[in-house]
């Protein structure tokens, strides 16, 4: 690739220690040397400050002292020389004591500037470079007197300083071109192991491209290309994903046709179910009606029964078409749900208290516990029409024991009404289809007590518009429908009257 990161990342990095080495080269010439300097400067005045304070404590002459004098001596290179006041040696570090002595009565008596670069002066001693004309050597010499009439002189050479400097340039010189190299190559290397699922990723890329998403990254590494590999691995799963719901939605539409014409099926069904509910009635009006007209019985009995066959049949059918036109309005969302405030436990009791006629003429039992009042949101209304509903349909399928129970249960936030009545159980394949508009599990018992099959589509759609959950659950004895309503947070106390009401 003409364009590598590898090549990139390897040159920076390897310009960067070229140059960072250079820097260090560099400095080396032209400021190693003064640093040396300015440390022998140092070291100069610590022997200074040593030697003067030897005098103070009379210790110059020690033995001890003189040791340390030449440990110190040896450590820093250094030659020392001290003078009594009587011009006798008091301390010197070896050889060359005559030539240190001419040395510093020279520098204390005939100071000549053009052989001295002075570094530093005081009253007590003067630092200065020294070129020895003898020995074509140049020095950094401290000299002075001392207390108590010493006088002294101490001097190192400075070619070690620039030996030392250059030594240590070529050796810089020589690790610098080492170090770069063998960086070099650990860098080409580090790049490349970094490169390498970065080629893998653009190469997974280029097959997402041809919508190909069996192409998984592998890496395992924990860095920041790891991160992008699983995200890579993740966007590949997404758009698979979405491509696969882009086809699904293109092979929907294609059946928009299709489902088209299963809703016209769906509407000719909804027409023949209502004509099948609709002719039975119709027809025994119209038998009944003509058999009056014809006079077939002329007694006053059966002209009243054939007149409460009319009536019967004809409130039927008025009791359907109204349950039509409800369901209608409720899944057509025209209906508006208005959410109040209301104490469930009093809607139950007075409907069953209007119920108890009916239930006591089937031979029914409803108990339901005394409580008090529980409060909930809901559209009071259409709930009274889902009471009336379960209620109608517990006391039509009420069998054996022939007992209905009606119980109001708090489940945290909402409030649970269930209506059990014994009886038979539902068959399992038909709860499902329970909900849906005129289906009837008994059909001839259903037109014995005159169902339509649309009450429980009613529950069904008012529950869903209030977004509450409805259900129902079989048990042996019996059948258990239910639903839920929020709970107020907050109840009102009990009326006083309340009992006398309920």
């Amino acid at each position: 690739m003409r364009h590598s990161i590898r090549r990139q990342f390897a040159g920076i990095f390897i310009g960067l220690m070229a140059a960072t080495l250079m820097l260090c080269w560099f400095l080396n010439i032209s400021l190693l040397q003064k640093y040396y300097l300015s440390n022998k400067r140092a070291v100069l005045l610590e022997m200074y400050g040593d030697l003067n304070q030897a005098v103070e404590d009379d210790s110059i002459a020690t033995d001890e002292f003189g040791l340390y004098l030449q440990q110190k001596c040896s450590k820093y290179n250094l030659a020392l020389l001290v003078l009594d006041a009587d011009s006798e040696v008091v301390e010197s570090s070896g050889g060359g004591s005559e030539f240190l002595k001419q040395q510093l009565w020279q520098h204390l008596f005939t100071l000549s500037n053009d052989k001295y670069e002075i570094m530093d002066n005081t009253d007590d001693y003067m630092i200065a470079r020294v070129s020895d004309s003898r020995s074509q050597m140049e020095y950094i010499e401290i000299w002075g007197g001392l207390g108590g009439g010493y006088f002294f002189i101490v001097r190192s050479a400075l070619e070690g300083i620039r030996d030392s400097v250059e030594i240590a340039n070529r050796f810089l010189a020589v690790v610098g071109i080492l170090t770069t190299v063998l960086s070099g190559i650990v860098i080409w290397l580090v790049a490349r192991r970094i490169t390498t699922p970065i080629l893998q990723l653009a190469d997974i890329s280029r097959r997402m491209c041809g919508l190909d998403f069996d192409a998984r990254y592998e890496g395992r590494s924990r860095n920041e290309i790891g991160v992008l590999g699983e995200n890579i691995n993740r966007l590949s799963d997404t758009l698979e994903e979405t491509i696969s719901e882009l086809k699904t939605a293109n092979n929907t539409l294609k059946n928009d046709i299709r489902k088209k014409e299963e809703i016209d099926q769906m509407r000719r069904e909804f027409l023949a179910n209502v004509s099948h509910e609709l002719k039975t009635p119709i027809a025994l009006i119209q038998g009944y009606a003509e058999g009056l007209s014809e006079d077939v019985n002329s007694d006053p009995e059966s002209r009243k029964f054939y007149c409460d066959v009319i009536t019967d049949e004809a409130a039927r059918m008025n009791n359907m078409v109204k349950k039509l036109l409800t369901l209608n309005q409720l899944e057509s969302g025209n209906d508006t749900v208005s959410m109040e405030r209301f104490d469930i436990a009093a809607l139950v009791r007075n409907y069953l208290q209007s119920a108890e006629l009916l239930a006591k003429q089937n031979g029914i039992r409803i108990n339901m516990e005394r409580t008090g009042p529980v409060y909930v949101w809901g559209d009071e209304f259409k709930v009274e029409e889902v009471v009336m509903n379960y209620v109608t349909n517990a006391i039509n399928h009420c069998s054996g024991d022939k007992v209905i129970e009606v119980k109001i249960e708090r489940e945290q936030d909402c409030a649970r009404v269930s209506v059990f009545n014994t009886g038979e159980p539902i068959p399992e394949e038909s709860i499902p289809h329970l909900w849906e508009k005129f289906y009837k599990v008994d059909k001839a018992r259903t037109r014995e007590y005159g169902g339509s099959g649309i009450g429980l589509s009613i529950v069904k759609a008012i529950m869903e518009s209030m977004n509450r959950k409805y259900g129902v659950s079989n048990y042996e004895n019996g059948v258990s429908f239910w639903f839920e309503l929020e709970l107020v947070s907050e109840e009102k106390p009990i009326p006083e009257d309340f009992e006398k009401k309920s």
